[in-house]
């Protein structure tokens, strides 16, 4: 399937859509699940940070000289004695401006550092929260409270507790992570489900698609099957059209029979009336081509009954001949039409049935003037070969009829087809046989072909549509019919 086709098609469509949707949604539900996440786990960060300041400040005094005392063994954490350990306090001075900054008390795991604080002014027992770079400039979560005491009113103290935010970035992109495989899970899930949807949503028109091709192919003459309720009025509208159409052509076909009978009336009275001429006068130039001119007439009006007749009925749809029995009713009307010469007709028999999407009676037009045309040159003996035309798209068969008589040379196979040649006039025939098998096989959108046959005769090929793809082959072996 070209990739337009595929573009256009409703299947790609519908799944395009729902993949594209299903794909920014799960991607909106990744991030907004991400960004709640790491606002949940800042939170807890901040409220366990926010603990540690508490400790600390609970923990804080003043000696008799009004100097700061925070006793590292009260404190509860170990990070606090470990160097660099991603958990830090410092206690600061500040001046009455509040812009200047003294570090005064600061825990062992700042070592020799001290951490990084804003010029800012806090409200007593405000807390401050901002984010800096700490120790090996790890980012930090840095929480200030300012302090004040009633004996030293013009003291003004900063309380400052940080932690390492290292631990909340991985835990965050661990959960992203995780959260990213199952969203891809869950779409290549939803995908899937999708793809079971539209296939089950879509199954009516497989199915009407099956029931079309069974109407094309010639083994139904209506769409059959059961549809959902969305489809079936479109099913019942079709099988009208086809209902239709069947009852217009019929009655084409009635009213080409009326013209055809009117008209062979009046020459039948023509033809019996020159008959008796001929036998009351005994030899009437007058008669005998009167005579001579109603036989052509009948036959050029078969001719293009025949042609009307398939022109009207050629695209209708469930048309289906089975090739076996008219092959073996042609070859037994033949074999007692020649039986004085001692024609022989043999047919080779196909393993599998073969169907000519077409009606009967063209079918015997064709077969019939082919074989009788094959019988009246034969030497001794007729071969009949109906087989299908492999790889053939739509699906056709083929019958080759071979004789064994003087053949045609070349140079006349060209025109042996034309209307009313004739090569040799001592054989009886209006030279029409021929044409109307042309006319027959164009209509049907066949093909006839004439070739001199391996032994010396004519053999003439016809392809004509098949009803059904059929992939048999012949047995190899010859049967009479």
């Amino acid at each position: 399937m070209s990739l337009w086709r595929r573009a256009t098609s409703l299947r790609f469509r519908l799944l395009a859509a729902t993949l594209v949707a299903l794909a920014l949604a799960l991607l909106l539900a990744g991030v907004l699940l991400s960004g709640l996440f790491r606002d949940h786990v800042m939170r807890q960060f901040e409220a366990a940070l926010t603990q540690q300041l508490d400790q600390l400040t609970a923990r804080l005094e003043f000696d008799a000289a009004g100097q700061p005392l925070i006793d590292p063994q009260a404190l509860s954490d170990p990070r606090w004695q470990k160097p660099y350990s991603g958990l830090y306090w410092q206690l600061d001075r500040t001046a009455a401006d509040g812009l200047a900054r003294a570090g005064v008390l600061r825990s062992r795991s700042l070592w020799d550092t001290s951490l990084p604080l804003l010029a800012d002014e806090l409200a007593d027992g405000a807390v401050h929260v901002h984010q800096g770079k700490g120790p090996l400039d790890a980012p930090l979560l840095i929480l200030e409270r300012k302090v004040s005491i009633a004996e030293q009113p013009d003291a003004r103290w900063r309380i400052v507790v940080a932690a390492d935010m290292q631990d909340v970035a991985g835990a965050v992109a661990s959960f992203n992570g995780v959260m990213a495989a199952s969203l891809a899970v869950l779409l290549v899930l939803l995908a899937l489900a999708a793809l079971a949807q539209v296939a089950v949503g879509l199954s009516p028109l497989r199915a009407m698609q099956r029931a079309l091709a069974d109407v094309h192919e010639g083994r139904t003459q209506r769409l059959q099957g059961r549809f959902p309720t969305e489809v079936q009025p479109l099913i019942d509208d079709f099988n009208d059209v086809l209902d239709r159409n069947t009852e217009v052509v019929a009655r084409a076909r009635t009213q080409a029979g009326n013209l055809a009978h009117a008209l062979k009336t009046p020459l039948s009275v023509l033809d019996q009336a020159a008959a008796g001429t001929l036998a009351a006068a005994h030899d009437s130039e007058l008669a005998r081509l009167v005579k001579e001119q109603v036989g052509l007439s009948r036959r050029h009006i078969d001719w293009h009954l025949a042609r009307a007749r398939v022109a009207a009925t050629q695209r209708l749809p469930g048309q289906r001949t089975a090739v076996g029995p008219v092959l073996a009713g042609l070859v037994r009307v033949m074999e007692r039409v020649h039986a004085a010469r001692g024609v022989s007709i043999t047919v080779l028999a196909a393993d599998a049935p073969l169907f000519f999407a077409g009606e009967e009676q063209d079918l015997q037009e064709m077969l019939g003037n082919l074989l009788d045309n094959a019988c009246k040159w034969a030497g001794s003996s007729v071969t009949v070969h109906a087989e299908p035309v492999r790889g053939s798209a739509p699906p056709q068969v083929q019958i080759h009829i071979e004789d064994d008589g003087p053949g045609i040379e070349a140079a006349h196979l060209a025109s042996v087809g034309a209307r009313g040649v004739r090569l040799d006039e001592s054989v009886p025939g209006t030279g029409l046989g021929l044409a109307i098998v042309q006319d027959l096989v164009g209509l049907y959108g066949g093909d006839l072909s004439l070739q001199p046959a391996a032994g010396g005769g004519l053999r003439g090929t016809l392809r004509l549509p098949a009803a059904l793809a059929a992939d048999a082959g012949t047995t190899g072996q010859s049967v009479r019919a």
